[in-house]
């Protein structure tokens, strides 16, 4: 996505152009918002159109935000080679691109940079007509990652609707649905055995579960369950170039066919609703690949941007020309009955990733709340006597919690939730996803008061308004407000998610209250150091044994380890022998693959 998509568009003077004729050119403000009520009863189509931008760019921070939660700092790491998600999960989080202190520099004049050359390049050419097609195709393009990761995830959270893995009955039982038993359980009483209902054959909750049906269609009830919430593997693999393995799901390859789909009759058709759907999913994916890093980067990035907007829209024809004239995704269009309103996606992305960033942090610190500090001894040694002696005074060992992935639990909450109250024996996934969000909470407020207050400056002046005028402030303080009331300012300056924080075995010293007071040793950072020396070691015993060191370290850069050695046995060696004497027999490697295997089907099917 190019850097004006996420910087270039403030609110629109398309609806408000006659909204206010009524009111004198030298009336004061006052006066102006004296009228205001009687402005705003005149025109109330306009203020339900407004209203749905609003809703919709809320919306999109929301989704965006929740989809961009990954594991804290402040949780356990992934241990390698431990199966269950986590390993990917951490792989997922190198995707994220994060923001430096000199983005604040850099991006409003990149993004000024760009818009000029639209707005000249548009005077240059009379018709922006060519233009927006040559930009049309370029965003069909650019948008198929985008609209394929939106509408993916769109279908995974209705396929969480439709099968939760656990609902709550009306008597107050909390019921799990098994799909490879085919078949709903829950607990009986204070003990934790597995009540199995012969009633609730279906794979549906509630009233749905003892759906009276054949059981043909039952079996292919859980078919269709077992299809859609699966993982699938592909593999690619093309000998001496690539060896990769992805697991995918079904609605993940849906959701390409379908944004192929949306793209082609977009191009063809220029339909806004296909624009609109194009720019939910830039913004939905920009909030969830970037980062702001830390707080203070963030703050400095946004009021960067916030002055840029300001000289843009107030003192330059630059934005509202380019935004008018343009009619490609990078605006999100609204048409009422009488009038129609835009909004820049840079007010929705911008923002976004600040609220994405808060919402991070009370995840940050729902785990860091939960640590523990275990004495432990240090071995230190007596420069005076060379004695080794024990020291606990003060020094504890910072155990951190273990991870539980928050994500997906949409249609589970809704099923098991009684007036938002969730059920004592829930599943560890769904209470981890209910983790306090105090500084999400007062971010988005702050995005909605802000909206609230561009919409009535832009009837009262009735002029195109900079968003990000009114949206940084509204965000920024009320995040940090929110860390000033809860004492946790400290905390906030802090974090960061450079990876920096991300350390294990960290042994600090604590006061009396439990504050840690300083770091005594961390013990990844003493790995590295360690792991620097060997290094350097084994170059130079790499150095010193010559040919046969380089023969060893080009077999084993192979990216494909048993190939290599299939490739030098048949350049001079006839076999291998293993510990019998027995010459083993050689197989076959694939050149090239490509391959989808799908789940083992479960043993009731199988039976």
């Amino acid at each position: 996505m190019a850097s004006d998509n996420s910087t270039l568009l403030a609110a629109s003077e398309i609806s408000a152009a006659n909204v206010t004729e009524s009111l004198a050119a030298n009336q004061a403000l006052t006066e102006k918002l004296a009228n205001l009520p009687a402005i705003l009863w005149s025109n109330r189509e306009f203020l339900l159109l407004e209203g749905r931008i609003i809703f919709t760019a809320m919306t999109c921070i929301y989704v965006g935000s929740q989809a961009a939660l990954r594991r804290p700092p402040s949780a356990n790491p992934a241990k390698k080679g431990k199966k269950g998600g986590r390993k990917d999960q951490d792989k997922e989080d190198e995707l994220v691109q994060g923001l430096l202190p000199s983005d604040a520099i850099l991006l409003p004049i990149m993004a000024g940079a760009v818009l000029t050359g639209l707005y000249y390049l548009i005077k240059w050419l009379d018709d922006p007509e060519i233009l927006n097609k040559i930009l049309r195709a370029y965003f069909s393009i650019m948008s198929l990652v985008a609209m394929s990761k939106l509408l993916a995830d769109s279908l995974h959270y209705v396929t969480g609707f439709i099968f939760p893995t656990v609902w709550l009955a009306k008597n107050g039982r909390l019921y799990h649905i098994d799909s490879s038993k085919k078949g709903q359980w829950s607990v009986n009483g204070d003990s934790t055995e597995q009540v199995w209902d012969e009633k609730k054959k279906s794979p549906f909750p509630y009233w749905w579960s003892e759906l009276s049906a054949s059981d043909a269609t039952n079996n292919l009830l859980w078919e269709i369950r077992h299809l859609l919430t699966e993982e699938w593997t592909v593999r690619l693999s093309i000998h001496g170039i690539m060896h990769q393995k992805y697991k995918v799901k079904f609605n993940d390859i849906l959701g390409i066919v379908l944004a192929i789909q949306a793209n082609i009759v977009y191009y063809m058709t220029q339909s806004t609703f296909l624009s609109n759907l194009m720019g939910y999913s830039f913004c939905y994916t920009g909030v969830i690949l970037m980062s702001p890093t830390t707080f203070a980067t963030g703050t400095a990035v946004l009021f960067g941007l916030f002055f840029y907007d300001i000289y843009m829209v107030f003192y330059t024809p630059y934005m509202v020309t380019v935004a008018t004239k343009l009619d490609v995704p990078i605006k999100l269009v609204f048409e009422g009955p009488v009038k129609a309103s835009m909004l820049g996606l840079g007010d929705i992305v911008l923002p976004g990733i600040f609220v994405g960033l808060c919402l991070r942090f009370d995840l940050y610190m729902y785990y860091y709340r939960q640590r523990k500090f275990v004495p432990v001894e240090l071995e230190t040694k007596d420069e005076t006597s060379g004695q080794v002696v024990t020291n606990t005074e003060t020094q504890r060992m910072v155990v951190k919690p273990d991870y539980i992935n928050p994500q997906g639990q949409w249609g589970d909450w809704f099923w098991s939730t009684r007036f938002g109250k969730l059920s004592t024996d829930t599943t560890p996934a769904l209470k981890a996803a209910t983790f306090p969000k105090p500084y999400f909470h007062a971010a988005m407020i702050g995005y909605l008061l802000a909206m609230v207050v561009t919409l009535v400056m832009l009837l009262v002046y009735s002029h195109a308004q900079p968003a990000l005028l009114y949206l940084v402030p509204g965000i920024v303080f009320a995040a940090w407000t929110t860390g000033l009331f809860r004492g946790e300012l400290r905390e906030m300056w802090s974090y960061t998610e450079d990876g920096s924080l991300d350390t294990t075995d960290t042994i600090v010293e604590v006061d009396g209250d439990g504050n840690v007071i300083n770091v005594v040793e961390n013990k990844d950072e003493t790995k590295d150091k360690k792991d620097g020396i060997n290094g350097k070691n084994d170059d130079e015993a790499e150095d010193k044994s010559g040919g046969k060191g380089d023969t060893k370290a080009s077999t084993d850069a192979s990216p494909d380890n048993e190939s290599s050695k299939r490739d030098v046995i048949s350049n001079g060696e006839a076999g291998e022998k293993d510990n019998s004497g027995a010459k083993k027999k050689l197989k076959g490697y694939p050149v090239f693959l490509f391959s989808i295997e799908v789940p083992a089907p479960s043993e009731t099917s199988e039976a």
